[in-house]
């Protein structure tokens, strides 16, 4: 028999061990044809034994072997992008608080005025919410991707100089719009991933803590500075690195064809007319309910990073180090999103949101109540790193509530939204600290987690959990 060109791992027609010699790999042994009515000598049987390498090191790796190792480089790759754009979007949203008592003195503008930022932002966020899904389906996650960056390099560009006021307020609508379009499209990407969507979110937002956490770090010297704006140079160098990133990470390829690359097909089939998706989207009653926790919850979150050192200084007579606070509370939220996952698997995502509630409408209480600049900065630390979990559980919910094929349309509807808030809700903050003063801050934070809480009692239960 020729065996010519066999390989490692074949099946081969081998003796029993009862053999003095051990044939060599790729040879098959003959069999002894001796008579086999001699009882003098063994007679050999035929077995089907497969020779395992005995050198791991000199063993060839397989194509598949090979093709693996690619594709976990090649997620890992996908993985780390986003990290880097949710922290760009963290820096963004992290340089407002310690910035907004200078912007006031040097446009001698009040709360209202200034908080016209994020009247436009929101703008922005929701044009970007509006056009998410129809920009992706007709030209795909990695262009609007770099779409999104770029949006928000221009931002960063226009306002380096410090720009008379109109055009620096104008500036954030290319903000709102370019993180509107990332933010959404980072949640549903990795959303997109089988297994343990919930830990990786929760790392993809540990990233946007981190942003928020170092951009008061350079936002708090600036402020201190005559060039105040050129903290925004800053921004404008991270946002080109985005847009490098992104662009060589996924070189402008749909999210079909990434998923292919890094072996993470997925195996539902997306039947549904792409001109009817807006419409089963909106049709959906969890999705408006998602979409409702979100706006409170991103509104909240950033009414309490951008208003904060506004609050210290005037109402607790922080000095011009009191940026630093900011830091603290969105180092809280980094934090938080990575050391709760394992309370959040233990307790249920859903009961898990009433504890960390409970317990935020008691600290915000304190701050409220207690005229302590030392326990109200601990205290907002404290906020930080309980409001840190509830965003990653929002999207992991919405995998489990939502059909795959709304998936990425729906959590881009709800990111979008909650987005919104960020700006809604800074500016409500804005307008009522006008009228009463920044001391409305708190009774405004604790009033809408109240209502948080009540909007996700009304969130449906999901059938499936997804980890």
């Amino acid at each position: 028999m020729d065996t010519k060109g066999t390989s490692l791992g074949e099946i081969e027609l081998t003796p029993l061990p009862f053999s003095h010699k051990r044939p060599h790999l790729g040879e098959v042994s003959k069999p002894d044809l001796a008579d086999p009515s001699e009882t003098n000598q063994t007679t050999p049987r035929l077995s089907l034994v497969s020779i395992p390498a005995t050198d791991a090191s000199t063993a060839p790796i397989e194509p598949n072997t090979r093709k693996t190792v690619v594709q976990t480089r090649t997620r890992r790759i996908y993985l780390a992008t986003l990290f880097w754009t949710l922290f760009l979007n963290g820096w963004n949203d992290g340089s407002s608080g310690p910035l907004i008592p200078v912007m006031q003195r040097e446009y001698g503008v009040g709360f209202a005025v200034i908080s016209l930022i994020f009247v436009v932002n929101c703008v922005g966020f929701l044009f970007g919410a509006i056009s998410n899904v129809w920009l992706t389906d007709r030209f795909g996650f990695g262009k609007v991707m770099v779409l999104g960056a770029i949006s928000q390099c221009i931002t960063y560009a226009l306002q380096s100089p410090a720009p008379p006021f109109p055009l620096f307020v104008i500036s954030y609508l290319f903000s709102g719009f370019g993180i509107s379009l990332q933010n959404a499209g980072a949640n549903t990407f990795i959303s997109g991933f089988p297994g343990n969507s919930g830990t990786r979110l929760g790392f993809l937002h540990a990233f946007y803590g981190l942003g928020a956490f170092a951009s008061p770090l350079a936002a708090t010297y600036f402020s201190n500075t005559k060039h105040w704006s050129f903290h925004f140079l800053i921004s404008t160098g991270i946002a080109l690195s985005n847009i490098v990133t992104l662009g060589l990470a996924f070189k402008l390829k749909r999210a079909e064809e990434l998923y292919k690359d890094s072996g993470d097909q997925r195996t539902e089939t997306e039947t549904v007319d792409e001109s009817g998706k807006y419409g089963q989207i909106l049709r959906l009653k969890a999705v408006h309910l998602l979409a409702a926790f979100a706006f409170l919850y991103v509104g909240v979150e950033v009414t309490l990073g951008g208003w904060i050192v506004t609050f210290i200084i005037e109402e607790r007579h922080g000095g011009k180090d009191a940026g630093y606070i900011s830091s603290g509370f969105f180092g809280g939220l980094a934090v938080g999103r990575i050391t709760l996952l394992w309370l959040n698997k233990l307790i249920g995502p859903r009961r898990v949101i009433y504890l960390y509630s409970v317990f935020l409408i008691v600290l915000e209480i304190t701050i409220w109540l207690i005229p302590s600049l030392i326990q109200n900065a601990i205290a907002i630390s404290f906020v930080g790193v309980l409001l840190g979990p509830m965003f990653p559980i929002i999207i992991n919910e919405t995998k489990a509530l939502l059909p795959s094929w709304l998936l990425g349309g729906s959590i881009g509807w709800i990111t979008a939204i909650g987005m919104a808030g960020s700006a809604a809700l800074p500016f409500f903050t804005g307008l009522l600290a006008s009228k009463v003063g920044i001391k409305a801050l708190q009774p405004l934070v604790v009033s809408m987690m109240s209502v948080m809480v009540g909007v996700w009692a009304l969130v449906p239960k999901a059938r499936t959990r997804v980890e």
